[in-house]
């Protein structure tokens, strides 16, 4: 039988660190009122807001991804404790029948023998039949034990599937409380006479020719067949999208098959200095290490990607805002 000796590891990987800081930081900044602020206060706090969104949402996918795995690996521990409970019945049916056999006509109850009192105690009286070969009542014991091992397994996969599922719905309320703040903040920057910072419309021209090859020509004609639909929280398509979730299926057009959350996809591929990259490559943003957003460059200066629920997904310049949090390129393949 298949044991598993780090049960619940999976899902509890990165439950225990699962967004803590970017919880807290949407709360600290959604609840510090400013009075009259100036346009650029607005514009500044609309950008925090906006970089606290996209970490939220790579945490809702990570908790989504680890509590798949709970999951999972609970579905598997489920499956192993019935086939050790199968095993352990049948092993327990094959010693009946030996003793039945044995003791025909016997004042011996089979059930009081075999099965009266605790396990310990039944294993003591099985080895006590003088029926029974050599060492079969060790085989016994062995099966007994592998069924105690797969519910202790089953019990902690169980836990561990629990605080996964916790860690999700807590994510999801983060992510609402962070939405809404930056739609608020969003209306406050409208009524100073703002405007979105991150919404910088694409370049329809420019000098760049590098050639793209199949794949890529793929990759971005999957990109802007999706603008216009919705981001969605978590979103692999077909109908919307997050931004990782847009490369994931964009890039699968070419055959690739890449990692889910940004957190993975930056490691994904060989990096690029800025200044060299090539329609299809992926641009992060945020953080070097651990980026919380992704795009698709597409030529002269723009990207492809979804930024948050209050926008569809959309082909934009990154000059200004998306340059100044810009932090490595990833070239697939």
């Amino acid at each position: 039988m298949t044991r598993n000796p780090e049960p619940g590891s999976r899902a509890r990987r990165r439950i225990a660190t699962i967004g803590c800081a970017t919880l807290g930081a949407v709360v600290l900044s959604s609840g510090v009122a400013m009075a009259e602020p100036t346009e650029e206060e607005a514009r500044e706090r609309y950008e925090r807001l906006q970089e606290e969104l996209s970490g939220l949402n790579e945490t809702y996918n990570q908790a989504e991804e680890d509590h798949e795995a709970a999951e999972t690996e609970l579905e598997e521990i489920e499956e192993q404790l019935e086939e050790a409970e199968e095993e352990l019945e049948a092993m327990s049916g094959k010693v009946s029948g030996i003793a039945r056999t044995a003791y025909t006509g016997s004042t011996h109850s089979l059930f009081t023998v075999l099965f009266g009192g605790d396990p310990d105690d039944s294993l003591q009286n099985i080895a006590d039949l003088n029926f029974l070969s050599v060492g079969q009542d060790t085989v016994l014991a062995d099966y007994v034990a592998e069924v105690e091992r797969a519910e202790e397994l089953h019990e902690q996969a169980a836990e561990a599937e629990s605080e996964a599922a916790e860690a999700l719905a807590d994510a999801e309320t983060a992510q609402e409380e962070g939405e809404t703040a930056l739609e608020e903040q969003a209306e406050v920057l409208e009524s100073l006479g703002g405007e979105d910072p991150t919404a910088a419309e694409a370049s329809s021209g420019g000098t760049e020719t590098a050639a793209v090859s199949g794949g890529v020509q793929a990759v971005l004609d999957f990109a802007r067949a999706q603008i216009g639909k919705p981001y969605v929280w978590g979103g692999t398509g077909p109908n919307g999208y997050d931004c990782s979730g847009l490369v994931q299926a964009a890039w699968a057009q070419a055959g690739v098959d890449l990692p889910r959350t940004t957190y993975d996809q930056v490691n994904a591929g060989t990096r690029v200095p800025r200044d060299q990259v090539r329609p299809g490559d992926l641009l992060f943003f945020y953080s070097e290490s651990a980026p919380s957003h992704v795009g698709i460059y597409s030529g002269n200066g723009n990207m492809i990607h979804g930024s948050n629920p209050s926008k569809p997904l959309e082909e934009i310049s990154l000059a200004a805002y998306w340059d100044s949090v810009f932090t490595v390129a990833v070239r697939v393949g």
